[in-house]
């Protein structure tokens, strides 16, 4: 199987300039890389209807292409299965009764990493689990044997991070983030992850799990993220920042799209004739503050802005 890198949103709603500078760095890291390119849509949670089709098309309107069919994760559950009876046979996983509210009001164990889980449910009886089960269903957690474990960022360098019981499955049978994620990498042949720096801390923990199934440990390339005006993560509540949006105050996709690529000190242009200018080493290293355009909001029309003009999708 050949090496590739991916873009893996989740179906929660529209994309938003955030999400499209993400997808196309991880394309250009990709790209530049000789990579596939591969989309999985992460379903497993929050999908909307529809919202899967508009981030389709919104990202091949800035020019984001990938190779083969789309991926759901939603198809794809027995492989989850197979990975948690896998570490189950190991003796690494156990269930865990703990209500949210138990856990944050739980005192720490003795030397764990602050926010690691306590523990509470690691050690319990057969009949203690017989009688909680019988109250609420478990989540099953990691029986983890380390405390912590260090990664390799192509922008961060070298990180550690925390390593406890985390989740692999919640108590409503959903599969967890962190399970799913090292388990489709690895299925997909993926050996580059582009993706926001608010992940980098859970990293660790996806490695690890990754070496617990004889998986391979991706190369990771944590991003910065797009900010808002007052400082905080960008979010669609801060006025036009998808593309239907911006379309409404007379911004189109290429219009977008290159000031994305500004963002990130590369010349405008189709993302293919980019490449050539790419270089991992210079990207910048701070979150980006989003200029939005002035008197735009979301879902209305606004007088100027940025560089307004012909949205190209229509073209």
């Amino acid at each position: 199987m050949t090496s590739a890198g991916r873009f893996a949103p989740s179906p929660s709603g529209e994309l938003h300039v955030g999400n499209l500078r993400t997808a196309i760095l991880a394309w250009l890291f990709a790209r530049s890389g000789g990579r596939r390119f591969l989309l999985r849509v992460e379903d497993l949670d929050r999908a909307r209807a529809g919202a899967e089709a508009e981030q389709l098309r919104d990202l091949a309107a800035i020019g984001v292409s990938w190779d083969g069919g789309v991926v759901r994760q939603t198809e794809r559950e027995h492989l989850y299965d197979g990975a948690i009876a896998e570490l189950t046979a190991a003796g690494l996983t156990y269930e865990c009764f703990c209500t949210r509210r138990e856990i944050q009001e739980a005192p720490s164990a003795p030397h764990a990493p602050l926010g690691a889980y306590p523990g509470t449910c690691r050690n319990l009886s057969g009949a203690d689990r017989e009688a909680k089960r019988a109250a609420r269903p478990p989540a099953v957690r990691l029986r983890s044997t380390v405390a912590e474990a260090t990664v390799w960022d192509v922008l961060h360098g070298s990180y550690t991070g925390v390593v406890d019981d985390f989740v692999l499955r919640r108590n409503d049978g959903v599969t967890a983030y962190n399970l799913a994620v090292v388990v489709d990498d690895a299925a997909q042949g993926i050996d580059q992850v582009v993706r926001g720096d608010d992940l980098l801390p859970s990293t660790p923990r996806q490695a690890y799990l990754a070496s617990l199934l004889n998986m391979p440990v991706p190369e990771y390339a944590h991003v910065p993220l797009v900010l808002n005006a007052d400082g905080a993560r960008l979010a669609k509540r801060d006025g036009a920042v998808t593309l239907a949006d911006l379309a409404l105050a007379g911004v189109g996709a290429d219009q977008v799209r290159d000031t994305l690529l500004d963002s990130l000190g590369l010349p405008p242009g189709r993302l293919g004739d980019v490449l050539a200018a790419f270089d991992p080493a210079a990207l910048p290293r701070e979150p980006w503050v989003w200029p939005g355009v002035p008197g735009a909001h979301k879902g209305a029309h606004p007088g100027t802005g940025l560089r307004a003009g012909t949205d190209s999708r229509g073209a």
